[in-house]
């Protein structure tokens, strides 16, 4: 009886010292923050490198543009100025011809007898940079300027889609108007004009354009045309001489 009683006892003070110790709930708690701040660290590592990567691609791209836009201006000041030095060039053959023509009577061809064959136009053989070089050599090498008139009116006429029209029209115009023949020659200017806004020959057609309309006693349009001529050309020998058709009248 006594040492079950004395049992009794030990089994309740074992049992009262088991309840009163607490589960170790605090440590779990705490081992599991730790982990998720670690997993938010590694993350927000993860994140914060590869935005360190692709701002190191953005660079690298930046610069390979900035070289490729820096090699697009070299390039294109390169071909402004080729294409400068053509415009010269075309200028200073169209003076030299100018010139050359202007030394020849404008009847030469009626004095031979064959203003027959000048005023027809000849039926064209061959492909058109054939055509076109046997017109111009007839001003360059035979100068031979009222047989090429038809020269380049058939080449008109039988090229209608061919790249050397603009060039063809302003030929075709400048040889009428060394002729005098002022609406012939402002037919032609006038189409490059209007159907050749980019050709290199637009500043001396728009200019003798106007002097076929100052010679036709149209002067308020000759004015506007070397207006024209100023404002799309300025700097140019085209513009310097519509200057002075200007101050003239």
């Amino acid at each position: 009886m006594i040492k079950r009683t004395l049992a009794l006892c030990l089994l309740g003070l074992y049992g009262t010292a088991v309840i009163a110790v607490p589960a170790p709930v605090t440590d779990v708690t705490a081992s599991s923050s730790d982990q998720r701040l670690d997993e938010i660290e590694r993350r927000l590592k993860t994140r914060t490198d590869a935005q360190h990567r692709q701002q190191e691609q953005l660079d690298v791209i930046q610069n390979e543009v900035n070289e490729l836009r820096g090699a697009i201006e070299v390039q294109n000041y390169q071909l402004e100025k080729i294409l400068e030095r053509q415009r010269e060039l075309y200028l200073e053959i169209d003076k030299r011809i100018e010139s050359v023509m202007t030394t020849v009577p404008s009847k030469l061809v009626a004095n031979t007898g064959n203003l027959s064959q000048v005023e027809t136009p000849s039926v064209m053989s061959g492909n058109e940079n054939e055509a076109y070089d046997k017109a111009v050599n007839l001003i360059l090498k035979d100068k031979l300027y009222d047989q090429a008139i038809p020269e380049f009116q058939a080449f008109l006429q039988n090229f209608p889609n061919s790249d050397y029209i603009p060039n063809a029209k302003y030929w075709l115009g400048q040889l009428l108007f060394n002729k005098q023949d002022w609406a012939g020659a402002g037919e032609q200017f006038q189409s490059l004009v209007s159907q050749f806004p980019d050709s290199t020959k637009r500043a001396d057609a728009l200019l003798k354009l106007g002097i076929t309309e100052m010679e036709r006693a149209n002067v308020a349009r000759a004015k506007q045309l070397w207006e024209q001529v100023i404002a799309e050309f300025p700097n140019t020998s085209s513009s310097k001489l519509a200057a002075k058709r200007i101050e003239s009248l």
